[in-house]
């Protein structure tokens, strides 16, 4: 079992903190310089798009995992629902790293933030094409703000029964002992 870093300021996974900023701020920065200067529409729609879509599967999967612990998914059921899945480390199996946590947690909340403000300049400069793109950035960002949400929700609901549980076994030992 791994121990906690010895450092908590220093990332611990400085790699998934990259590929964290480097989505979000690559798809952002296009999306700037596309306002800025006259490119292909199409191509531009593409390639923030393709940017927008490895962020999300890259906090999804990777970052999150590696970052704060936590990982969720969405599965559709034989009869049609949405079945909401999560998965969190156990207590006690891995420390997580402040410094990573508030990296992840600050850039999952204000990237939708800031895609909202972008959305504002759009819509004000009447530029439907590219308030489109920054509705589909609204939304793969705040699906994950929202996914982690619960997950963390979850997680903190299962530490809290494990919690309960231990208690409850250790009572029952204690009486039973004597």
């Amino acid at each position: 079992m791994p121990e906690a870093a010895a450092d908590d300021n220093a990332p611990g996974h400085p790699t998934a903190g990259i590929f964290l900023l480097l989505f979000k701020g690559g798809a952002m920065a296009y999306y700037i310089i596309c306002g800025i200067l006259p490119f292909n529409f199409v191509l531009n729609f593409c390639i923030v798009t393709f940017l927008l879509v490895c962020d999300f599967w890259t906090v999804k999967n990777v970052s999150g995992r590696l970052m704060v612990g936590l990982r969720w998914w969405n599965e559709v059921s034989e009869t049609g629902g949405n079945e909401w899945k999560f998965e969190s480390l156990q207590e006690g199996q891995r420390a997580i790293n402040k410094h990573d946590a508030r990296m992840f947690w600050t850039v999952l909340y204000a990237t939708p933030v800031m895609w909202v403000v972008l959305g504002i300049v759009a819509f004000l400069k009447l530029n439907v094409e590219y308030f489109l793109l920054v509705v589909i950035a609204v939304l793969l960002s705040s699906a994950n703000l929202f996914g982690y949400l619960k997950c963390s929700k979850a997680a903190q609901n299962q530490l809290q029964g494990l919690r309960s549980q231990l208690f409850a076994q250790g009572l029952r030992a204690y009486f039973t002992r004597g």
